[in-house]
């Protein structure tokens, strides 16, 4: 899924907005063009009341009266007799000069574009629409020519784009640059995130790094989380230790009681305080492993699976449990990088689970997508669909085969799921082929770097 980042939106939206805002003038200035083109020309009476009073003029006082009538959005000047009226013109301007010939009394007139000098080498196209400019070469009876050049007064910049428009593309990129110092400004919140979802309580945490040049609030937030990345590790050091110390402790006190226990007479009794013995000591384990696991204090090493299935597989066999192990030819020689005791009491719990509750343990290890699925599947009465995944959770344990009549703390299976995921792996329940539970167990394979 495409992610994208709170500034690359605000960019995205603001480039948007512009766009549609810039179209929108752009469609109405062209769309009114026409219409001001026809307010902004001269009517066809003026200039001819014009060349009227420039004919009755003396020679010498024209000059005067083209200054007074001139301004700079109506030019007036006379050419010598001779200039070239008429010739090729656009149709448009062709129907033009037909509407204003009617109106000069019968004065020969052309209408032609004037050559602008104040248009734009860069925009002339634009220079010469926002000029709106046009020229009227009208024949006086003296021979001579009167010669009108009539702007519009529409603003232009000097280099014919409309006045706003420098102001327009100012802000657009004003706000670019604010863009990029937002973007800036919330990349340590990017790095803040990161650091997040990486977060190892097993080793030092790494602090992130003090954004000096960002907002007071961000390296607040940095700092403060620096400090929280120092409280948990030290609050799950002193867990481990308090954790280590109660275990080792229990363990101590354990061997002190079953060495006690070896002098109780009843064979029955004695077998039955030394049961309970290892099943607290096996408690104890559990618990300790998982609190290793979920704290990240699980070696790494090298391990050939198969080997070690085989190993716990072999154990049970020769005290008569019925187990049987079949191993895919690929998955063999497949190494997982973990912890040797942590995965030997995932494939142990597993297996006395199924003979505990299934009277037989089916092992069964295949190499498939990269990772090592691990199944075994027990002949018992099954796990009902809606408390698959309940099993998994500590503490909790079936109304009938699987109470504490039949032993079990509820333990098991969620210390197998937490050793699991603390070895990227997963753990999945589902019915087996004969009718009883199957647990699949994958363990993605070592990749040497």
């Amino acid at each position: 899924m495409l992610r994208v980042t709170l500034a690359a939106r605000l960019a995205l939206i603001g480039l948007i907005g512009f766009t549609v805002v810039m179209t929108v003038i752009l469609a109405i200035f062209y769309r009114t063009t026409v219409q001001e083109n026809q307010l902004t020309r001269p009517s066809p009476a003026r200039l001819d009341a014009l060349a009227t009073l420039v004919e009755r003029t003396a020679a010498g006082e024209r000059q005067a009266v083209l200054d007074a009538v001139s301004s700079p959005q109506f030019k007036v000047r006379i050419a010598p007799g001779g200039a070239p009226v008429g010739g090729e013109t656009p149709q448009q301007q062709q129907q033009l000069r037909e509407t204003y010939a009617a109106g000069l009394a019968g004065r020969p007139v052309e209408i032609v574009s004037p050559p602008d000098h104040r248009a734009s080498r860069w925009f002339p196209r634009i220079a010469r629409l926002m000029a709106n400019a046009i020229e009227f070469r009208i024949g006086l009876r003296s021979g001579e020519m009167l010669i009108v050049d009539a702007y519009t007064r529409l603003p232009v910049t000097p280099f014919g784009l409309p006045v706003g428009f420098g102001a327009g593309l100012f802000g657009s990129i004003v706000a670019l640059l604010a863009l990029l110092v937002m973007q800036r400004e919330t990349r340590p919140l990017a790095q803040l995130a990161a650091a997040v979802d990486r977060v190892d309580l097993s080793a030092d945490p790494p602090p992130l790094p003090d954004a000096r040049r960002s907002a007071p609030e961000i390296r607040a937030v940095i700092a403060a989380f620096n400090r929280l990345q120092g409280r948990l590790a030290e609050m799950l050091r002193a867990r481990m230790t308090l954790v280590g110390g109660i275990a080792h402790d229990v363990r101590t006190f354990a061997t002190r009681l079953r060495l006690r226990v070896e002098h109780i007479p009843n064979d029955a009794e004695r077998q039955r305080a030394v049961t309970d013995i290892d099943d607290m000591i096996r408690l104890l384990d559990d618990a300790l492993l998982s609190t290793r696991a979920g704290a990240g204090g699980l070696s790494q090493e090298m391990i050939e699976l198969a080997a070690l299935i085989a190993v716990e597989v072999h154990d049970r066999r020769a005290q008569g449990a019925p187990v049987d192990l079949v191993t895919d030819a690929h998955a063999r020689n497949a190494v997982v990088l973990g912890d040797r005791l942590a995965l030997r009491r995932i494939l142990a719990n597993i297996i006395d689970n199924a003979l505990a509750y299934g009277h037989a343990a089916h092992v069964r290890a295949a190499l498939k997508d990269g990772a090592v699925v691990v199944s075994i599947e027990d002949e018992g009465l099954g796990i009902p669909d809606d408390h698959r995944q309940a099993v998994l959770e500590p503490f909790l344990r079936l109304e009938k085969s699987r109470n504490r009549a039949t032993g079990g703390a509820g333990l098991g299976l969620a210390v197998v799921r937490s050793l699991v995921e603390a070895h990227g792996g997963t753990i999945e329940i589902a019915a087996a082929s004969g009718g009883g539970t199957r647990v699949n167990v994958t363990l993605p394979v070592f990749q040497p770097a």
